[in-house]
């Protein structure tokens, strides 16, 4: 059995994936909290953090023309809009809880996670192009802001 946190991202995962397919559709009736509800109650003897899987989708949902924006440089060969929408959907997920949840959830923790859900729900490349593109977020976004500045001291 999945833990809780990672069934969590999975829930995430596939309410992102359902929101972003069916508003490209023009779907008249999405309401993303009815997706996310829906999927929720699915799953609802197994996930005792509900808020978790809430504050992820909201997360990456408010911030995703950011996150697109810092993951379109470290996938230049791919535009973002060509990229597989499970693929895409994990890398918001990851790079959001990278620059979000950095003080809740370890670095590795969160690119181990992204790794393991495009296993499971991404092609056969997936899982190496998700661990690339957030070991560069990581590296550049995340690791490079927490070292000091080397010319403050010149």
């Amino acid at each position: 059995m999945a833990s809780n946190r990672h069934l969590g991202r999975i829930v995430a995962l596939q309410s992102l994936y359902e929101y972003e397919f069916r508003r490209q559709s023009n779907d008249e009736n999405l309401d993303l909290n009815e997706v996310l509800s829906r999927n929720i109650e699915r799953y609802k003897e197994s996930i005792e953090d509900k808020t978790f899987v809430q504050e992820l989708v909201d997360g990456v949902l408010n911030h995703q023309e950011e996150l697109d924006a810092k993951l379109q440089p470290m996938a230049p060969g791919w535009p973002l809009d060509q990229i597989a929408r499970i693929d895409r959907n994990v890398l918001r997920i990851g790079l959001y809880e990278l620059l979000y949840k950095g003080g809740t959830v370890p670095p590795k923790v969160v690119i181990n996670e992204a790794v393991e859900l495009a296993k499971a729900f991404g092609s056969d490349n997936s899982s190496k192009f998700i661990n690339g593109v957030l070991g560069t977020a990581y590296r550049t976004l995340v690791e490079a802001e927490d070292k000091p500045d080397a010319t403050a001291n010149n």
